[in-house]
């Protein structure tokens, strides 16, 4: 299809994909939502972590010791000011959004009791199900479930209804990783506090794309991933308000989290410290750092605008292939789930890959979304600052080579 029929594109007109050498040999890379690309200034700054710059930090009093350290705090006062933070010690460093919330199911909710609730989404990824059941398991809790609007967006009107005075804590995602819905977070936290309960945002698929701001946001909890972030993997970021993360207790034992030990007691470190246990993932933080830089030049609107521009564009043209069935609402954040009818997810995978085109495929850990969609699995493409309006031709002249293959029904 030709690609003069879509909306131009909102990002600059350089493409970026040459910033990024996982991208070398024309390939269209479609899967952004499971991890990014990342861009050569990241993998440098991680190279010179690594190499000329190594050394161990908040321990050593030598002058390279010292210099990571200054570069290690910089870097969570960097991530504090992209998410809005009202401070760098409310940003503890973690391996990534599934531990951030298994951080809190363990620290902050063993103080819940039987006969508390929790209340999630039906389009939760699996990180911000299994730590709950596996809560409720230990201290008796209610995990409740709210359902989802006709076009795949969490139903907040029935959300709201479902809150009661013993809820204690609402834990849904910022931006669906299937269907690329965009929650109200404003709004929902409004309600949780109005019941009293706390509010945790898995904010995997926003905060790449979308302007993130704790204090106008009022979420409680907010977990994010470095390397959907076009950042390092093992690396990710549990922001907390200063006095809840106080409230806290230590969820890991070990180095960098005490004050002080002996044999009859320990006395632990403030947060952040407080909840990281160990040498840190010194390199991590530094890419993370990179990648924060990398995103800021572009522009968190700009990149948004783009890929959302991309998803109507797909949206627009898989549409009128009549045997293609698509999933979630219009207005999409970088993500696209479609099926196509009587061929698997995996041989649409498989087939387009042939063509250099990468999408995935599967249940995306979210299966009880599946279930409710009706589907064993979909096929995904998800945008990245670095995909373009000929990666969505690619994709479309994909799908139609599978409706060929497979003699499904092709367009109007």
């Amino acid at each position: 299809m030709s690609t003069a029929t879509m909306a131009p594109q909102p990002l600059r007109e350089r493409s970026l994909k040459a910033d990024f050498p996982g991208l070398a040999g024309n390939w269209a890379y479609l899967d952004t939502a499971a991890t990014a690309q990342k861009p050569q200034a990241v993998i440098d700054a991680i190279v010179a972590a690594y190499g000329r710059d190594y050394a161990t930090v908040h321990r050593g009093v030598y002058e390279r010791s010292a210099t990571m350290t200054l570069r290690f705090e910089e870097a969570r006062e960097k991530v504090a000011r992209f998410i809005g933070a009202a401070s760098p010690n409310e940003v503890v460093f973690v391996r990534g959004a599934t531990e951030g919330i298994n951080l809190v199911a363990q620290s902050w909710g063993e103080r819940l009791q039987v006969g508390d609730r929790i209340l999630i989404s039906a389009l939760e990824h699996h990180s911000n199900i299994v730590p709950w059941q596996m809560l409720r398991d230990r201290r008796g809790i209610i995990i409740d479930v709210a359902p989802l609007t006709a076009d795949g967006r969490i139903d907040e009107d029935a959300l709201e209804s479902l809150l009661t005075p013993q809820t204690r804590l609402v834990s849904i995602a910022h931006v669906s990783n299937v269907l690329g819905g965009v929650a109200d977070i404003a709004r929902i936290a409004r309600a949780a506090h109005a019941v009293g309960a706390l509010l945790l945002v898995d904010g995997c698929q926003s905060a790449p794309r979308l302007a993130l701001d704790m204090q106008a946001l009022g979420a409680d909890f907010y977990v994010l991933s470095g390397h959907k972030l076009y950042g390092p993997t093992g690396i990710g970021v549990l922001w907390s308000r200063a006095e809840l993360l106080e409230s806290m207790p230590p969820w890991q034992g070990g180095g960098a989290m005490i004050e002080t030990v002996s044999f009859e007691r320990t006395t632990y470190a403030p947060p952040p410290q407080r909840f990281e246990a160990g040498t840190p993932h010194i390199t991590g933080v530094i890419g993370l750092a990179a990648a924060i830089d990398y995103v800021e030049s572009i522009g968190i609107h700009a990149i948004h605008a783009h890929e959302a521009a991309l998803v109507a564009a797909a949206r627009a043209a898989l549409s009128q292939i009549n045997s293609v069935t698509l999933f979630g609402p219009d207005a999409s954040a970088g993500i696209l789930s479609f099926a196509i009818r009587g061929v698997h997810p995996h041989d649409i995978g498989t087939i387009l890959d042939e063509s250099g085109v990468a999408i995935r495929a599967g249940h995306h850990c979210a299966q009880p979304l599946m279930a409710l969609l009706g589907v064993p699995a979909t096929a995904r493409a998800s945008f990245g600052i670095y995909n373009d309006l000929d990666d969505v031709a690619r994709l479309v002249a994909g799908i139609e080579r599978v409706t060929r293959i497979f003699g499904s029904a092709g367009s109007h």
